[in-house]
């Protein structure tokens, strides 16, 4: 782990070569503080929500109604995570169509340009400000409630390439109550 002045430095989880604000599918874990479990219970092989749950899901559901290039896809609030597929479609990346996907089933967000670097400036509309913009606005919320909730500093994401992925993830999703006994306690289990 590299020194910044005197303080460790976490690199990165993102990938280097892609722009998180060009259209594209997007999977994403997102988890609480030490993996408390606030959002409710698995009960029968489903998902019951108690009233922090229910905020989580209200807020993730208005993250498509606040932001114009945003869609929310299949989701999933679990006792201590969030899976959620975010769709990101800004009409002046209409270029970036992945080939490999059917003609009438094509995903965008497939980069061709290896040599793209993530740089700093505005960070209004990629992925990180959008996961950012619902931690801020949950947690707002959720505080009113309970004021010692804190959400991992952190999230997962996957970028989804194909329509055979996307299929497999929203299958995940729709399934990961059922698992939750065998996975609680397997935190590699928590992001696919």
């Amino acid at each position: 782990m590299p020194l910044y002045q005197n303080k460790y430095k976490i690199q990165s989880v993102r990938h280097k070569n892609w722009d998180y604000s060009q259209n594209g599918y997007y999977f994403v874990t997102i988890c609480t503080k030490d993996m408390q479990k606030f959002f409710g219970e698995v009960e029968d092989g489903k998902m019951v929500l108690n009233e922090i749950g229910k905020i989580v899901e209200s807020e993730w559901l208005n993250t498509d109604k606040i932001r114009d290039n945003v869609k929310v896809d299949q989701f999933i609030v679990m006792p201590n995570h969030l899976h959620g597929i975010i769709v990101i479609e800004n009409s002046r990346d209409a270029s970036h169509v992945s080939q490999s996907a059917p003609q009438s089933r094509r995903l965008q967000g497939v980069s061709t340009d290896k040599n793209y670097k993530n740089k700093f400036g505005s960070q209004s509309n990629n992925l990180s400000a959008i996961i950012r913009g619902f931690k801020g606005a949950s947690t707002k919320r959720i505080s009113e409630i309970f004021p010692n909730f804190q959400w991992q500093p952190r999230f997962y994401d996957r970028i989804i390439r194909d329509e055979n992925s996307l299929g497999k993830i929203r299958e995940y999703i729709e399934r990961n109550p059922k698992f939750w006994d065998e996975d609680k306690n397997k935190v590699e289990n928590i992001f696919y």
